[in-house]
């Protein structure tokens, strides 16, 4: 399976050196890369948000070593919210943030990780909108459950994600359900062993659908994030069956995959949120959009063999 290799490449210098110097990467990574600075992204927030849709923001750079790499990335986004407050774009736009990047791998680093995200989330709470808190790989989870915990003691709006693949996911889904969480629930995109993790796909789509059921059915805001058009179709009717308003609960999908299915599902009343990244330190985030789906891949070398 490709999927593997290429989540193994993400973590690779030297595959980071070649990909980057590709003559194609640059038009590619701008399919998925909102651009590198906050200059780049807010006219794009500004668009989508004409179009109806909502929009969830992610500065990417997860992989740091040190504690000055984790307060520069505090800084970005609260240089972030500073912007989207002086266009009073806050209602329509969220932050998503990978704790990695807030110091969570250093030494102390479930305390610096909080200390580091608590003010961005007052900060976006300050705008009138919210901060949710993306899933990576499994050891990092119970950490993330806690501190998503200890922040929603002052800002019960602070969102995480769960990963369908994950065998721990459905207990964390009853779990976030009952105390009325946010909940993104994805497939997963990490490289996780058969001991943490569904393998197979079929498998993974299932737990998905049973997932999302424990969601609808709970007393948190669920949040779809997938490109699946028979899942979509499933979350929808698994709403109706629980009786969800249509801003009950929302559908997520990356920025630049599915751009007519996102204005599709807005213009029918749906809350439609797009994930967009950006920033400098693109790598991991875009290797990992190519393991989620082959056909990114191939869209990938295509692009470099046309411009070689």
């Amino acid at each position: 399976m490709l999927g593997p290799v290429i989540l193994a490449a993400s973590r690779s210098d030297k595959m980071r050196r070649l990909v980057s110097a590709a003559p194609g990467t640059k038009q590619v990574v701008a399919r998925f890369i909102a651009g590198e600075t906050v200059d780049d992204v807010v006219p794009i927030v500004s668009e989508l948000s004409a179009r109806g849709l909502e929009v969830t923001l992610d500065v990417v750079g997860e992989d740091i070593t040190t504690v000055e790499q984790s307060y520069a990335a505090r800084d970005a986004y609260l240089e972030l919210i500073g912007r989207l407050k002086e266009l009073g774009l806050g209602a329509r736009a969220e932050m998503s943030v990978k704790l990695s990047m807030f110091g969570q791998s250093l030494e102390n680093g479930h305390e610096l990780a909080l200390a580091n995200v608590r003010p961005v989330v007052e900060a976006a709470a300050e705008i009138g909108t919210t901060v949710t808190l993306d899933a990576e790989d499994h050891t990092t989870l119970d950490s993330m459950f806690a501190i998503h915990e200890e922040l929603r003691k002052s800002f019960p709006q602070t969102g995480c994600v769960i990963q369908a693949y994950l065998f721990r996911t459905e207990d964390d889904a009853r779990r976030l359900a009952a105390n009325g969480s946010r909940v993104r629930i994805v497939k997963g995109a990490y490289k996780e062993p058969a001991s943490v993790a569904i393998q197979d796909k079929p498998e993974i789509d299932k737990a998905y659908v049973r997932i999302m059921k424990i969601l609808m059915d709970g007393e948190g805001y669920p949040m779809i994030g997938s490109h699946d058009p028979r899942l979509i179709s499933i979350g929808q009717e698994l709403a109706r069956r629980a009786g969800r308003k249509l801003d009950e609960y929302e559908f997520q999908m990356l920025y630049g995959i599915r751009s007519e299915e996102q204005n599709r599902l807005a213009a029918e009343g749906h809350r439609m949120r797009v994930y967009t990244a950006y920033g400098t330190d693109w790598y991991g985030y875009f290797m990992r959009r190519l393991a989620e789906k082959p056909a990114n891949l191939l869209f990938f070398v295509r692009s470099i063999l046309t411009k070689g």
